[in-house]
C-alpha cells in the first residue's frame, strides 16, 4: 500500500461525515490508480463513531477507538501511524478539518521531489472570519451547516475556498514560509517514526502545540525537504475545539505556550526549514490565496 491517512476525531459526528467524505474516492481526484486506506482513530469520544458509518465512504476506510483517558491526541496520533500499512502516513490532527480535491494527489506527488520529504497543505476556517472571531458574531454549527448548503462542494470541493478565511498559521499564503503549524502533513511512515513520532509529553486538550513541535523536528531534520503544496488545503468546521471555538476570555493559549516552553525547553518559534519547495495547481477559487 502506498499511503496511509490517520485522522483523529474526538466528539464529531457531525464533522466526520464531512471529512471522511472529503477523502474518498467519490471526491478526490485523480486518486483511481493510487493505493491509499483512510484509519480513523476515534480518541475515546463520549459519543464514538460508528464503524459501520466510517466504512460507508470505501472499502479502504478502517475504523479503530482508541481507549483513553487522555485529552490529547498524541497517543491517537502515534497509534494511527502503527496500524499504518502504507510506506506513507499523512496526518490530520484535528478531525474536523475537511480536504481540498487535490490534496491526496498532490501529496503523493510531492514525494517523487526528493529523497525525504515532508508535504504540507495550509488551512482554513470555514466562514466569514477566523472561528474564534466569528463565534463572537454568532457563528455556530447551524450557521455553517446552511452555508455548506450554499455551496455545491460535494461536486467540486474547490468551492470551500469561497466561504473560507484563510487561518492565522497559514495567513502569508500559498509562497509565504512553511506554516509553524501544519495541518495536514504528509511523509515516510519510516521518518515519522525515526523522529520518534508526536510526544506524549503534550497532555493539554487538543495536544496544545504538539503539531507544532513536530513540525520544528521534521522542517530542521537535515534529509528532509519540506514542500508547500499548493492550491489545496483543509478546511476547520466549527466544532468548539479547544482553541478554534474558545471565547476570546477563555483561550487556552498561554497554557498551550507555557506547556511547550517546559517540555521543549524554550519558547516556541517556527524554526526555518532546511529547503523548502512548492509545488502544485492552482484553481481560480484558490488563486486569491497565492501570496498574502
Amino acid at each position: 500500500m502506498k499511503l496511509s491517512i490517520i485522522v483523529i476525531f474526538y466528539n464529531m459526528r457531525r464533522e466526520a461525515q464531512r471529512t471522511l467524505y472529503s477523502l474518498s474516492r467519490a471526491y478526490q481526484r485523480n486518486v483511481d490508480g493510487l493505493d491509499y486506506e483512510v484509519i480513523a482513530i476515534d480518541n475515546a469520544s463520549a459519543q464514538p463513531l460508528d464503524d459501520d458509518m466510517v466504512k460507508t465512504f470505501g472499502p479502504n476506510f478502517r475504523y479503530h477507538y482508541c481507549d483513553t483517558t487522555s485529552v490529547s491526541p498524541v497517543t491517537a496520533v502515534n497509534h494511527g501511524v502503527a496500524l499504518a500499512q502504507g510506506d506513507v502516513v499523512a496526518v490530520i490532527v484535528d478531525g474536523a478539518r475537511m480536504a481540498s480535491p487535490g490534496l491526496i494527489a498532490q501529496s503523493v506527488a510531492a514525494l517523487a521531489l526528493a529523497p525525504e520529504t515532508f508535504a504540507c497543505g495550509l488551512a482554513w476556517h470555514i466562514g466569514p472570519d477566523i472561528q474564534p472571531r466569528s463565534i463572537q458574531h454568532g457563528y455556530d454549527q447551524d450557521v455553517e451547516d446552511r452555508l455548506l448548503d450554499v455551496v455545491d462542494w460535494r461536486r467540486d470541493g474547490y468551492q470551500l475556498f469561497s466561504i473560507s478565511t484563510i487561518a492565522p498559521s497559514s495567513r502569508n499564503g500559498f509562497l509565504g514560509d512553511l506554516p509553524p503549524e501544519v495541518s495536514w502533513f504528509c511523509m515516510s511512515k519510516v521518518k515519522f517514526e525515526a523522529l520518534g513520532g508526536f510526544n506524549p509529553a503534550f497532555k493539554t486538550p487538543g495536544g496544545g502545540l504538539c503539531n507544532h513541535e513536530f513540525r520544528n523536528r521534521a522542517a530542521t531534520d537535515p534529509e528532509i525537504t519540506s514542500v508547500v503544496i499548493l492550491g489545496e488545503g483543509v478546511f476547520h468546521q466549527a466544532h468548539g475545539g479547544a482553541a478554534t471555538g474558545a471565547m476570546p476570555n477563555a483561550r487556552p493559549d498561554r497554557m498551550f505556550s507555557e506547556e511547550y516552553t517546559r517540555i521543549v525547553g524554550k519558547p516556541f518559534r517556527a524554526d526555518p526549514p532546511v529547503k523548502t519547495l512548492y509545488a502544485g495547481e492552482v484553481t481560480a477559487m484558490a488563486r486569491p490565496f497565492l501570496q498574502l
